[in-house]
């Protein structure tokens, strides 16, 4: 993603390729057609710009593009939310001076590791947009102990999804959730693309994983807002939980997850049967957690 022309490029010819004629409301004529979806004058035609403007910014220079030019392109190849502010992003990072990364600091403020632990009777952590966990409450260390037990540090989600066998069967949804961890990795590759350890953690994927290639050359991008996650603990069995997934305001690039069960649903029951567990284990992972805190770093705003 260092190279942001390039991913411009490559995005906004997906986007076209997928789009029929018939989608795009524009009359089918027989014949066919030498290019697959829409052609760059339709697009430009359907965006009300030119086509020779509409070349040099599918050519990758985004650069200056107004939002109201942006906003008719997302509207004319059909975005999605998440599509439409990756595309704003690209532009942002087309623009003069965003050549670096922010800088870091090394842990989660003591504030917010309360807040962690104010979550009682629920799983919930911190991340960044790498999707390294910084920090994590009793729970929630429990829940995943599958990935804090990959030697790998940080500790991160979609490494673990990628890289470890045992991926497969803690998460239920495994596809979903590969699809999902890459589409988001690619979202945050768009808000910094010269995050040099998210260059290094996409190129570690890339060399390592073959599914990991696939998902991202599909160029999909994703917001994590909300769902359902389907999970199988190994030590009290399958796990149906909600999830919501907040940003932080006061530290901007984090994200808190929490994680809920439904009232007197199995999935409750489960996790009061882990909340025991992990008070077994709770020396343990006050450790882990510790390691966590200070080898994965944050970003300053």
């Amino acid at each position: 993603m260092a190279d942001v022309p390039a991913e411009v490029r490559e995005f906004l010819s997906s986007r076209r390729a997928r789009l029929t004629p018939e989608q795009a409301g524009l009359p089918a004529y027989g014949g066919n057609r030498r290019v697959k979806g829409l052609r760059r004058e339709e697009v430009a035609m359907l965006a009300g710009v030119s086509v020779d403007y509409y070349v040099r910014l599918e050519r990758g220079n985004l650069g200056g593009a107004s939002d109201s030019v942006l906003d008719a392109l997302a509207t004319t190849l059909q975005l999605d939310d998440a599509e439409r502010q990756y595309l704003h992003d690209l532009a942002r990072a087309s623009g003069p001076g965003l050549t670096r990364g922010p800088k870091l600091k090394p842990s989660v403020r003591p504030a917010v590791l309360q807040v962690l632990d104010a979550f009682a009777d629920a799983p919930a952590w911190v991340r960044n947009g790498r999707h390294d966990i910084l920090a994590a409450n009793r729970l929630a260390r429990a829940l995943y102990s599958p990935v804090f037990d990959d030697p790998r540090r940080p500790v991160n989600t979609t490494r673990f999804a990628y890289l470890n066998p045992a991926a497969k069967e803690f998460w239920r949804d495994y596809d979903q959730v590969t699809h999902d961890a890459a589409a988001m990795l690619r979202m945050e590759a768009g808000r910094n693309p010269h995050d040099p350890e998210l260059i290094r953690l996409v190129g570690e994927l890339s060399t390592q994983s073959e599914l990991f290639r696939e998902r991202w050359a599909s160029r999909d991008v994703k917001f994590h807002r909300s769902g359902r996650k389907r999970l199988h603990h190994p030590v009290v069995g399958d796990l149906d939980l909600d999830y919501e997934s907040m940003d932080l305001p006061s530290e901007p690039g984090l994200v808190l997850n929490v994680y809920t069960a439904p009232v007197g649903s199995p999935s409750a029951d489960a996790i009061k049967l882990l909340a025991s567990w992990a008070a077994t284990h709770e020396a343990e992972f006050a450790a882990a957690d510790e390691a966590v805190r200070t080898t994965a770093p944050v970003r300053k705003p």
